[in-house]
């Protein structure tokens, strides 16, 4: 869990956030005429990236996700909405709890469409970072990213 007092900007980092909300569209439809999931986990994916990079400006690699698996389909023009928190600080690493939820599009219902668990590592220079230790961001100029 997180370490207690902890902030990230203003939120607690274990403070539920909305990462991202999109439409769904046509392109992203299977046979069936609903979103294919592999849509939907890339969606997860950067979800855990714009969590991650709450706690520092590195290159944020997904290590791992935890079994996914869907509970309602989810329709062309759908708003889903990704909401994430932090659930473990490392030294070089994050966990990521990401739900996902949908608004159908006709009638303005929301349904629980999954959730997961991502773990990030923060990476500098091609390597793990310690980025509670000492800010990336001190070895760059201000709005630099690690490469």
């Amino acid at each position: 869990m997180s370490e207690q007092g902890h902030t990230t900007g203003n939120t607690p980092i274990d403070e539920k956030v909305m990462a991202m909300r999109i439409v769904t569209m046509p392109r992203d439809t299977n046979p069936y005429g609903t979103i294919f999931g592999g849509i939907i986990l890339s969606y997860i994916d950067q979800a855990g990236f714009v969590e991650a990079r709450r706690h520092g400006n590195l290159d944020w690699v997904t290590v791992a996700m935890d079994k996914v698996e869907f509970h309602e389909p989810v329709h062309v023009g759908d708003i889903v909405t990704f909401i994430t928190h932090t659930t473990r600080l490392g030294r070089t690493s994050i966990d990521v709890q990401i739900e996902v939820e949908a608004e159908r599009f006709d009638s303005h219902e929301v349904v629980h469409v999954t959730s997961a668990n991502m773990t990030l590592v923060g990476m500098c220079d091609g390597k793990p970072f310690p980025f509670r230790e000492s800010p990336c961001q001190s070895r760059h100029y201000p709005g630099e990213r690690c490469t």
